[in-house]
């Protein structure tokens, strides 16, 4: 729905104020969107990807330069940024994924799955990103399956099951109504149909 792609049945959506139903194209320009695959152009490189989707974001010139500098620094790509991304490994091509959704340095960002094919140490410089883009006022929309990451990055949760909302509330609201020690315990507690 953020997006632009559904339509809510009821309700509006806003980033940066814009709203998604009445402005999509200008909403969209204010969203950093990474989908579970990386879905990346096999024959570009890395840079060429965030060069085209840069571009596509309205930056060019000086602006595009300065932000595809912050975007490979932050997300440490220099290593591969310029290889083919049909040859690199799942956590690189993760990388330039994430960069291509970051690299207009968007105000709210949906990020699906971001550390799935990361090994920790990669994993841990996402986790670095998102905290970064929270301390800029960013919104960002993390979903995960790895609780201790949930619970690292996020000042509210929703527990979903099933495409339903099963849960929502900080850590804290969350375990207490659970009675249980742990995020997982937790979600297994409202997954299970648990009060």
């Amino acid at each position: 729905m953020l997006s632009g792609l559904l339509t809510p049945l009821r309700g509006t959506s806003r980033i940066g104020g814009v709203s998604v139903q009445d402005q999509p194209l200008e909403a969209r320009r204010h969203l950093g969107f990474l989908t579970a695959s990386t879905g990346l152009y096999e024959r570009l490189t890395g840079r060429e990807v965030l060069q085209t989707f840069g571009r596509l974001q309205g930056l060019d010139g000086a602006a595009l330069e300065a932000r595809l500098t912050a975007t490979i620094d932050e997300l440490e790509l220099s290593r591969f940024v310029d290889q083919r991304c049909g040859a690199m490994s799942s956590g690189q091509q993760q990388r330039i994924s994430i960069g291509r959704a970051v690299v207009h340095d968007p105000l709210a960002c949906v990020l699906d799955e971001p550390t799935a094919t990361l090994d920790p140490l990669a994993s841990r410089d996402i986790l670095e990103l998102v905290k970064r883009a929270q301390r800029r006022n960013r919104a960002v929309l993390f979903s995960t399956h790895r609780m201790e990451e949930a619970e690292y990055l996020c000042t509210r949760l929703l527990f979903m099951r099933a495409g339903k909302v099963v849960a929502e509330g900080t850590t804290e609201q969350l375990l207490e109504r659970s009675g249980q020690r742990s995020l997982t315990a937790a979600f297994l507690h409202f997954a299970e149909g648990k009060a």
